[in-house]
């Protein structure tokens, strides 16, 4: 080929996109890879082990509980305290419209039938003025919902609880660390249930907790998770159980979340408070904890302005390098719980919230480049 050419020009390297900022990243710092190997070295690594008791110990100090019973994921942490407080067909279980789906999941697993009811503007949590309402002769149990790290007002629900006699169970799934007046949230209904899954702010992989103050009903919990089996008599299985149990293993992680928490509570209140401030010039609105609450601010949520299109916002930012995620759907409009009843505080919130990245070890340069993310997004669409 005749003629000079031209050499060819290197390609300059692309600048390398800013890495994505997800909504949760759990802390494993500490002990948790010592505890795990040490797991393995004794081989103790199934649902027998010196960590599981440790971590129940750990969990019973944190909220003030007089038991502890680890079992092997949050949802089951509902569905074994419901069974074991005889909840079944024809019974009535009244379950706040807006939540995450296990909370009625495990009430339909009994048999029994969920009940929903509206949320408050303010803190998106159970109205106690419309679980009163909701009450009726086949009403056994209510499960207030503890969303966010934020916490239900226990005082006026557990009025209402022991006036029309039925039970409680607490799911705190999201809410460990959470107080009312230095109360734990899940020690103040018959029982409490926490979530350990990876992006709570103690996590063990999967697994759950369930916490009370009664000996017996107690004593119940440990037989039925254990496949029914006498705590007295090896391989004597005196009443129906499920196989419920947590492994040393994850027991010997979530302890070594434990021995951190304070410190983890206080990062997750730090960012909290830096989302609030920065981002006050916004029209969007915070979740709004009751007085004497202090919240664990597991997950920081709020709701965008009405109008927003909430999709278009959240894939905006997703393109910019923050990941954001949508508050949960109403219970009512999943198509296994369908109904026509409307709840419009419920359905208002879960059509305008997002939660942001909000694990511990968030930099205040990531944190400030969220907020500016959203405000760019919410700018896109006239509502900044």
């Amino acid at each position: 080929m005749s003629g000079a050419m031209n050499p060819a020009q290197p390609e300059r390297p692309a600048r390398p996109a800013q890495p994505v900022i997800p909504v949760y990243r759990p802390d494993l710092s500490g002990n948790e890879r010592a505890y795990v190997l040490n797991c393995m070295d004794s081989t103790w690594i199934s649902s027998i082990g010196a960590y599981i008791g440790k971590f129940e110990a750990a969990i019973a100090g944190i909220t003030g509980a007089r038991h502890a019973a680890a079992v092997c994921n949050g949802t089951v942490a509902l569905h074994l305290p419901l069974h074991c407080m005889g909840i079944g067909p024809g019974d009535e279980v009244i379950v706040p419209a807006f939540t995450y789906i296990a909370s009625v999941n495990t009430i339909a697993q009994t048999g029994a039938t969920p009940v929903f009811a509206e949320s408050r503007a303010g803190d998106w949590l159970l109205d106690p003025s419309d679980v009163e309402r909701r009450i009726t002769a086949r009403t056994k149990a209510i499960m207030p919902v503890h969303l966010y790290g934020a916490a239900c007002d226990m005082a006026a629900i557990m009025e209402i609880a022991r006036r029309r006699g039925v039970r409680v169970l607490e799911d705190a799934a999201e809410a460990l660390g959470t107080t009312i007046h230095g109360k734990h949230v899940g020690t103040f209904g018959d029982a409490g249930s926490f979530s350990f899954f990876g992006n709570k702010t103690v996590t063990t992989g999967e697994g759950g907790m369930v916490v009370t103050d009664d000996d017996e009903f107690a004593a119940q919990l440990r037989q039925v998770k254990g496949q029914g089996q006498s705590l007295t008599r090896r391989y004597w299985h005196e009443v129906l159980g499920f196989n419920y149990r947590m492994t040393n293993i994850c027991a010997a992680i979530g302890l070594a979340q434990t021995e951190r928490l304070p410190q983890i509570l206080a990062a997750k209140r730090r960012l909290a408070t830096f989302y609030k401030e920065t981002l006050a010039s916004l029209p969007v609105t915070f979740q709004r904890p009751i007085e004497g609450v202090e919240s664990a601010d597991w997950l920081v949520s709020l709701l965008l302005p009405r109008g927003t299109d909430r999709d278009r916002l959240m894939a905006e930012m997703q393109a910019a390098g923050v990941e954001t995620r949508p508050v949960f759907y109403p219970a009512h409009h999943m198509p296994m719980y369908r109904s026509e009843e409307h709840f419009p505080v419920a359905e208002d919130i879960a059509v305008r919230g997002i939660s942001l990245p909000s694990f511990p070890a968030l930099t205040d340069d990531e944190l400030g480049r969220v907020c500016e993310t959203l405000r760019n997004a919410l700018r896109q669409q006239g509502k900044a």
